[in-house]
């Protein structure tokens, strides 16, 4: 029977497949799940990290600023 979700192979070193099976048998988890939720955590804080570099390039680029106070009067 075929499974709803994609595949994925990956390599890991011995130490790393050590690192997750301790992190799954503490959390009483698969270590598929485990890859899974460490895999969509670090690609949310890549994003995060994009996200805040295109932010801090526009500030740089800001010509002129506005106070907080000034701005809501």
């Amino acid at each position: 029977m075929p499974t709803k979700n994609p595949r994925l192979n990956v390599v890991l070193t011995k130490a790393v497949l050590q690192a997750l099976g301790e992190i799954a048998e503490s959390q009483d988890k698969s270590l598929s799940v485990v890859a899974q939720e460490l895999i969509v955590e670090a690609l949310d804080r890549h994003e995060d990290l994009l996200l805040s570099d295109i932010a801090m390039k526009r500030e740089q680029k800001a010509k002129r600023t506005i106070s907080h106070d000034k701005a809501w009067k």
